[in-house]
């Protein structure tokens, strides 16, 4: 199975995605995001605390990942951040698709 950080990097380079949490936010309550990341390791937590009961509000997949560097590297930007969104999958739309059924099938 693919890595949500493999998802968002060929999403990144073939559809759109936002990172920050500031815009991450705006994508969720426009209803754009099809997938948000947040590290689990971002301090404070207050910082992305928000994200998963605004992602179900919404019925947005939302996953916790392990490391807010790795997502940072996935987006293509040399520094950690704190939580990204898919907003066009372009060729991770596949891939998504197959990853979110494995996530619905866990819980």
């Amino acid at each position: 199975m693919v890595s949500v950080y493999e998802i968002i990097e060929k999403a990144r380079k073939t559809g759109k995605i936002e990172k920050g949490t500031n815009e991450v936010t705006k994508a969720i309550e426009r209803g754009t995001a099809k997938l948000v990341a947040y590290g689990v390791d971002v301090e404070p937590k207050e910082i992305v605390q928000h994200l998963p009961i605004l992602c179900k509000e919404k019925g947005i997949l939302c996953v916790e990942a392990d490391k807010k560097e790795k997502l940072g590297i996935s987006v293509g930007i040399g520094v950690p951040t704190a939580s990204v969104c898919i907003i066009d999958a372009g060729d991770a739309a596949a891939d998504l698709e197959g990853f979110a059924k494995s996530i619905k099938k866990k819980e």
